[in-house]
């Protein structure tokens, strides 16, 4: 996995794009905070959005004074790489549910 989907904050931001196609930077703050029923710390929050960007997974444009994200399609990709292996892992839990765990543990 790469390493800007280190983060479940940047995943979830992510997911939050792919699901809306592009917000305003404070929409998509407001959808989180609202995720997490916690307060956000603009600055965390803008910097997440900034090595996002640096790293070429959401792209922004502004309107008027807002600047409003979208994920690209690199960012798209690694989104859905992470769910199809999220899936697997889950898929697959009720083998390792029922027939222990593989370590030994």
């Amino acid at each position: 996995m790469s390493k800007w989907l280190h983060s479940g904050r940047r995943r979830d931001v992510c997911a939050l794009l792919y699901e809306a196609g592009s917000l305003r930077e404070q929409q998509l703050k407001n959808r989180l905070t609202s995720h997490y029923d916690e307060r956000i710390d603009p600055q965390s929050f803008h910097a997440m959005l900034t090595a996002l960007a640096e790293s070429g997974h959401v792209e922004s444009r502004t309107e008027g004074i807002a600047d409003v994200y979208r994920l690209t399609d690199a960012g798209e990709n690694a989104l859905i790489d992470h769910y199809d292996w999220l899936s697997e892992r889950i898929e697959g839990g009720s083998e390792r549910i029922e027939g222990g765990s593989e370590d030994g543990a």
